[in-house]
């Protein structure tokens, strides 16, 4: 059963953490470049836990029902942003080919690496859900019938490893909307919060990328794969 306390303990290490993150981000900043900052919140909720004595599986499990539901939330605010966004100009069909490739490569991509590597259907299915955010994801999954757990590890890890790798990147890239927009097709919710560090202009264009493909995807990828399975 979930204590109230250790509730409101999980969640103001996690925001400690994150809010700590950005400071610490900007010393290291001035000698690596390209960290994501969701990194750094990672070491810093872990060095909070070791400092405070508090068991791993216990912050987990008290924290998971908080943040899964913010994270539910958070993905309708994306909204906000989209309102924000200067539309005049935007080469709107060029940005919805990418998008739709995107949603193709995204899903289609690591499921037949997998089916290569000779994993299981749970293994491939939990695959299909790598290009998105985790409640469209996780969505996705209950209809396809793939592990939840595997589904969530795969997201994460992969929002991770596209974040670090755009950032490395963008190094030869200026264009603040390319950055943003590549950040929330590759790397979703943690590419988005990255894309924020950014700039706003990078935010926003992320924040397209994630809601567009994430609509996008959940169109097509159930149909397609039960189809498939069919």
């Amino acid at each position: 059963m979930l204590d109230t306390t250790t509730i409101a303990i999980a969640f103001i290490v996690t925001l400690i953490a994150h809010v700590g993150a950005k400071f610490v981000l900007r010393y290291l900043n001035k000698y690596i470049k390209g960290i994501p900052m969701i990194i750094v919140a990672i070491v810093l909720t872990l060095v909070l836990l070791v400092i405070i004595g508090l068991d791993y599986h216990i912050y987990y499990a008290h924290a998971r029902p908080v943040f899964d539901r913010l994270l539910g939330y958070s993905t309708v605010l994306l909204a906000v942003p989209l309102a924000g966004m200067d539309f005049k100009g935007l080469p709107v069909k060029k940005l919805g080919v990418v998008v739709v490739m995107a949603s193709l490569v995204g899903a289609l991509l690591p499921m037949a690496l997998a089916y290569a590597l000779m994993l299981n259907m749970e293994t491939i299915l939990a695959f299909a859900t790598r290009s998105v955010t985790t409640p469209v994801g996780l969505s996705v999954a209950q209809i396809i019938d793939a592990p939840l757990v595997m589904a969530n590890l795969i997201i994460i890890v992969s929002g991770i490893l596209g974040a670090g790798v755009c950032r490395l990147l963008f190094r030869n890239i200026q264009d603040e909307r390319v950055q943003g927009l590549a950040l929330g097709l590759v790397a979703h919710a943690i590419g988005t919060v990255e894309a924020w560090t950014i700039s706003p202009t990078a935010g926003r264009y992320a924040a397209f990328g994630l809601a567009i493909n994430g609509l996008v995807t959940a169109m097509w990828l159930p149909v397609a794969v039960l189809w498939w399975l069919s």
